[in-house]
């Protein structure tokens, strides 16, 4: 986890993302769904989907549908008011304005593939 903070520090998005989504099923499959370190590595991603500067618009909407799902599994094992809990709110806050920012406007989500 701290690997990938440090590659998002480093603007390294792309292998952040990597790290985490190799990671995370791991944490999963051994620490359960519910578990803090689970639920840090969920927030991390969500947290380099938007902060990624190369985010389209679809990204940014899954970082928020991610967080807004991360929220209440939160607020379920941990309670509404630990420290991890309004982080992730916090964090949500901040993927929603950058979802609201007219310059990601500029690529439609589209549902054909």
């Amino acid at each position: 986890m701290n690997y990938a903070s440090s590659l998002e520090d480093s603007e390294r998005f792309e292998e952040a993302k990597s790290v985490l989504r190799e990671m995370i099923p791991v944490a999963q499959r051994v620490l359960g769904e519910s578990h803090e370190i689970t639920l840090r590595m969920r927030w991390n991603y969500a947290a380099v989907l938007y902060n990624d500067t190369g985010a389209t618009f679809r990204d940014l909407l899954e970082a928020v549908r991610r967080l807004e799902k991360l929220t209440l599994t939160a607020q379920r094992v941990l309670g509404r008011f630990h420290p991890i809990v309004g982080g992730i709110v916090g964090e949500l806050v901040l993927a929603r304005a950058a979802l609201r920012a007219p310059r990601r406007r500029r690529e439609p989500v589209s549902t054909a593939n």
